[in-house]
């Protein structure tokens, strides 16, 4: 069942959201050839907390930390351990926090130092296609105009879409409905409505779509080795189209 949100939950969202896009700054001010992904965990999660709100990762569902941290040919929920980031890997950071009993959720894909120019494209591309879904979250608009977008974006620069893991709803549950592929057919899938509030996230790969879970339970990487990347930003869908709700960007819902 999706649930519709007011003007106020909408906030409530987007204080969340806020603090998550802020804590990936204080992140990102650190992703540096050297560093740990615990170490980044910690960064993360003492910020979250002196911000007042709550990690919204940490426990749920029994994953133990406040980051999910996965480099490289890792797609998503990686585990932060001792693993250090050297020059010219990439990491996708994936990050929720918890405000008035709302969740905010936002990824990003780090360079970490100096990268290659094909990484930096997949980079570029899954983060643009990112914003092609976007744009399409606008009442009357439907469900998989979203994935629709993402996908043929990601495949007309020969990059492939992760299928089994989606966007989905936000709101007092980090994970709400509808699911949100990141394609599918045009025109196809419920229709958009205003109170709407998405957590929109493309999983694309430099090779093949397939992928697997380690033996952690957890990490999920692609099947040849080929690297991925992650884009999320947390959305509301009203009557004037799609707002962006992780970004230090100040709007007043009334």
């Amino acid at each position: 069942m999706i649930r519709y949100k007011s003007k106020d939950e909408i906030q409530k969202i987007r204080r969340a959201a806020r603090i998550v896009h802020d804590t990936l700054l204080k992140v990102e001010e650190n992703v540096q050839p050297g560093i740990t992904l615990k170490e980044l965990d910690t960064i993360a999660e003492d910020y979250i907390r002196s911000q007042g709100a709550i990690p919204g990762f940490k426990g749920l569902y029994d994953f133990p930390a406040t980051l999910c941290t996965s480099p490289n040919d890792m797609v998503v929920h990686g585990i932060p351990d001792n693993t250090v980031l050297n020059e010219g890997d990439i990491v996708g950071v994936d990050c929720g926090a918890i405000v008035d009993g709302f969740y905010g959720d936002h990824a990003k894909t780090f360079a970490v130092g100096e990268i290659s120019a094909e990484l930096q494209k997949l980079l570029d591309v899954t983060r643009e296609s990112l914003y092609r879904g976007i744009e399409q979250c606008v009442p009357g608009n439907h469900l998989n105009d979203i994935g629709h977008a993402i996908q043929s974006f990601c495949e007309s620069h020969g990059y492939s879409v992760v299928r089994e893991l989606v966007g989905h709803g936000i709101g007092r549950d980090l994970h709400e409905d509808p699911q949100v592929p990141n394609y599918g057919i045009a025109g196809t899938g419920v229709e958009l409505k205003d109170g709407m509030c998405l957590a929109i996230e493309p999983m694309i790969n430099a090779g093949k779509k397939e992928i697997f879970t380690g033996k952690d339970g957890w990490a999920v990487m692609t099947t040849d080795g080929h690297m991925s990347a992650h884009f999320e930003h947390t959305i509301a869908i009203t009557q004037d189209g799609a707002v962006v709700l992780s970004t230090a960007e100040e709007t007043v819902f009334d």
